[in-house]
């Protein structure tokens, strides 16, 4: 239970607001309790300078009787001494501490808009203030002010208790709210935890919300991918061992049936001769198949090797054009190379030209008789660009998208006349890639298909 995120961030959102919080309400009632005890003093001393104001004007025994029975119906006590500090008035019996206050007091010390005298409300048991009594320039008496600190205590006890309400309304409002936000945070984390269990064990068809536009979003978005791209390699996995069967059986089938054939010892010379070419023939296929598939193996485990030197383009395209001419002359068709002669690149020699080899040998498998294949090479601002155009049959739109993947041929009849192992693009692709270039094919169907190849230029070498 104590393991759980969203307890611990409660916690740790609690504490932290109880640290804050409690500061400020600290703060917030030293100074409203200064101001109340401040508000009290004030009004003590103006209540004595009031008095003293009405005693400068009739400083007569009824007025000083008056002033004393006003203040016996108060809450404060009132003295009125003459100059030398005798009593002449008093509304409440005289204390100790009030006798104590009034004898230490420096008559001559205290101005004429009177002074506060004591107001240590939490040791003594009264504040006190003093105005003094001026009748024409002399100094006439004093009123004393008395106000018990218990009316100080009191109201800041009801202040304090004030403060432990709203204190344990904000705690309770505190806890409700950290506890609603942070199972709103957590309830996501929560579902992708258990969505990321569920992709451990192998099922990876899982939905997450992915409205939300914060990290939380972005992270659902990132496993809901993570989800679909696991299901598709899944897919594709199922697909490839299924094709790789497909491609191993078709050959050995066919060997092992031409064996049986040959084993019989009842043929003719003629018969031996087209049915051991049969089986040479599917045998050099199986071995294709099986480099093709071994090369796509180290390029999976990043140990394909990349022996990268400086070459002449038009050097090398020249020279794998003169090893298909075979091929090109038995379809009459012509290849057209425009690539000027000072176009080099940082590339390696062997499998640059299993790339180029690939994409005519392609062109020229789906081009008709007495057509054209261009290639053009040319340097840009960043990138060669390699275009090899053919007039040949073309690739339908639907079948574009998938034409680098593993084993996927357009001809679904699989014909083993018209169609590789499907292996051969997707080499050619990840090659061109390990050099740190890009490959895309374009294409109508009926019209022809051209392939760009782009590569950094020599100043962009690795």
């Amino acid at each position: 239970m104590f393991n759980r995120l969203s307890l611990k961030m409660g916690a740790l959102f609690f504490v932290f607001i109880l640290i804050i919080g409690g500061l400020l309400y600290f703060i917030l009632y030293i100074n409203l309790a200064n101001e109340r005890i401040n508000e009290i003093i004030n009004n003590l001393l103006a209540r004595g300078n009031t008095h003293s104001d009405v005693l400068e004007d009739h400083f007569d025994e009824t007025t000083m009787n008056h002033v004393g029975l006003m203040e016996s119906a108060s809450d404060f006590v009132v003295i009125i001494t003459d100059v030398k500090g005798d009593i002449l008035v008093q509304s409440n019996p005289l204390e100790k501490e009030m006798e104590t206050v009034i004898k230490r007091t420096d008559y001559n010390q205290i101005p004429p808009e009177g002074v506060v005298i004591e107001d240590n409300w939490k040791e003594k048991q009264y504040i006190a203030t003093d105005s003094p009594i001026t009748i024409d320039g002399e100094h006439r008496g004093h009123v004393f002010m008395f106000a018990n600190s218990k009316q100080v205590r009191s109201i800041l006890d009801q202040l304090s208790n004030h403060f432990k309400f709203i204190g344990f309304i904000t705690v309770g409002i505190t806890i409700i709210t950290i506890f609603i936000l942070s199972r709103f945070i957590t309830s996501p984390v929560v579902k992708m935890k258990r969505a990321t269990e569920q992709l451990s064990i192998g099922n990876n068809q899982v939905e997450l919300h992915t409205e939300r536009n914060d990290e939380l979003g972005e992270l659902a978005k990132s496993i809901q991918s993570l989800s679909n791209d696991l299901d598709r390699l899944k897919n594709e996995r199922k697909e490839f061992l299924a094709s790789i069967s497909h491609e191993l059986r078709t050959p050995l089938t066919y060997i092992k049936g031409y064996a049986d054939i040959i084993h019989r010892r009842s043929l003719s010379e003629q018969e031996l001769i087209e049915y051991i070419e049969i089986i040479r023939e599917e045998t050099e296929q199986l071995s294709k198949l099986i480099k093709h598939l071994f090369e796509l193996a180290k390029m999976d485990q990043y140990s394909f090797v990349i022996n990268r030197e400086l070459v002449t383009l038009k050097t090398l395209i020249a020279s794998i054009i003169d090893l298909i001419q075979p091929v090109i002359q038995q379809k009459n068709i012509s290849v057209s190379l425009q690539c000027p002669y000072y176009i080099k690149a940082f590339v390696d020699p062997h499998r640059f030209q299993q790339v180029i080899l690939n994409i005519l040998d392609n062109a020229v498998k789906h081009s008709p008789k007495g057509s054209v294949i261009t290639i053009e090479v040319r340097e840009q601002r960043e990138f060669i660009t390699i275009t090899v155009l053919d007039h040949g049959e073309g690739i339908p739109k639907q079948d574009l998208p998938f034409v680098f993947d593993r084993l996927y041929r357009v001809d679904k009849s699989r014909s083993r006349k018209s169609g590789g192992s499907g292996l051969g693009l997707a080499i050619a692709r990840e090659i061109v890639e390990s050099h740190g270039g890009s490959m895309r094919i374009n294409s109508k169907f009926g019209e022809g298909t051209d392939v760009l190849i782009q590569l950094p230029i020599i100043s962009k070498k690795i």
